[in-house]
């Protein structure tokens, strides 16, 4: 059979049978000739791999995938990547923002409880200031927030009536 019949033969076929993924307000399912898969809400992992099977298999391209999928262009490609490299599971959203605390550190947290023994009346902001001093990238939030972990805080007095 010659290529290019066999080609248009195989985006004729890809036309019948419809979109892969039929999105609608607030699910989704997944649609063949011989019937459908409710996907649950959060499935991240098969919507994605979704999105690339229709860009690239389907014939929709990157483009129109993206779009249909609430993805850029740019996204698309990011994803196809990383597929490529790592498969399925490297479609997982990963945690964002920084992985650990890189103000309040060990030692940092040693010194705010260290100016708290030396000095239990020195407020979050006196700490603080102290420790800028000794040129340390500190805020006072930070301070406050080490103080409230280990129930440093002071302690008020209520005298029974």
């Amino acid at each position: 059979m010659d290529t290019a019949i066999f080609n248009l033969t195989s985006v004729l076929f890809s036309l019948q049978l419809g979109a892969m993924l039929e999105l609608f307000d607030s699910s989704a399912k997944l649609v063949g000739p011989s019937g459908s898969i409710l996907l649950p809400d959060d499935d991240e992992i098969t919507r994605k791999l979704a999105m690339l099977f229709e860009g690239q298999c389907e014939g929709l391209g990157p483009t129109q995938a993206a779009r249909k999928f609430g993805y850029t262009k740019q996204r698309y490609f990011q994803l196809l990547e990383q597929f490529e490299a790592q498969g399925a599971l490297a479609l997982q959203s990963k945690a964002r923002g920084p992985k650990s605390n890189y103000r309040r550190t060990e030692e940092m947290v040693r010194q705010i409880i260290r100016h708290r023994f030396l000095d239990p009346d020195a407020s979050a902001e006196v700490i603080a200031q102290k420790l800028q001093q000794a040129h340390h990238l500190i805020s006072m939030r930070s301070v406050e927030r080490v103080i409230s972990d280990f129930g440093l805080q002071k302690k008020t007095l209520r005298l029974s009536p």
